[in-house]
């Protein structure tokens, strides 16, 4: 079974690090000097895990006044498709809530951006690329 947890220990925190490793730069060829930045340090983070394995991660952070955004969600590969990423957007989404958060944001790779508008994101702008990956960009108002 899932679980999903607020980091609040060195070993949770290195659990998502490792996720985010896996996914971004071992499997997408994201450069780590891009993938891990200053935003680590104050951001809130979610690990899944499926008993102590770490399978999925993600991460929130304050944009500006009333408005968060969503970043580094992640789901090993075998585990994909198992509702592990609604889960942590689900942990995220309630956090932003209780944060004071009135909006979110999020910069979503095209390829997910269906999921994205599932959970009730909106796309609007251009596509860009980020970190040599296509993206768009997302909302939610909560």
């Amino acid at each position: 079974m899932i679980k999903t947890r607020v980091v609040d220990s060195d070993a949770d925190r290195e659990d998502a690090l490792a996720v985010r490793h896996a996914v971004f730069v071992e499997e997408q060829g994201v450069d780590e000097d891009l993938e891990y930045d200053e935003h680590d340090a104050d951001a809130v983070h979610v690990v899944a895990y499926d008993g102590s394995d770490p399978v999925g991660a993600a991460r929130l952070r304050e944009l500006e006044a009333g408005v968060g955004k969503v970043e580094r969600v992640a789901v090993i590969e075998p585990r994909r498709g198992e509702g592990i990423g609604r889960k942590l957007m689900a942990v995220l989404e309630e956090r932003a809530r209780a944060g004071g958060f009135d909006e979110l944001k999020l910069h979503s790779q095209t390829h997910a951006a269906d999921f994205y508008a599932e959970l009730e994101y909106d796309r609007y702008g251009e596509p860009f690329e980020e970190a040599g990956i296509p993206h768009v960009k997302m909302r939610k108002v909560l």
